[in-house]
């Protein structure tokens, strides 16, 4: 399936460069490249958008710890990793 893009003078000249230097082969790997990154974004998105729906889920349905609890768990989680990196 073939197909155009219209990138505008900026990115023309930006994707035009990135051949030019060898960092790609053609304008299409660029595009290409582009393009999956744009997925990945896309997926990490959904990703945490899904976390936090079930984030608001849990706190709609009572499914909550007080804050000064998760305070102290996270304190010594962090203050464990530091005193093993010898911090």
């Amino acid at each position: 399936m073939a197909s155009s893009a219209n990138l505008g003078p900026k990115l023309e000249n930006y994707v035009s460069e990135l051949v030019s230097t060898g960092r790609y082969n053609s304008r299409s790997e660029v595009l290409r490249e582009g393009v999956r990154l744009v997925e990945e974004r896309e997926k990490r998105l959904a990703a945490l958008d899904a976390a936090i729906s079930r984030g608001l889920a849990d706190a709609d349905a009572g499914r909550v710890k007080p804050i000064e609890q998760v305070g102290k768990r996270l304190s010594a989680k962090y203050q464990n990793m530091a005193e093993e990196r010898g911090l």
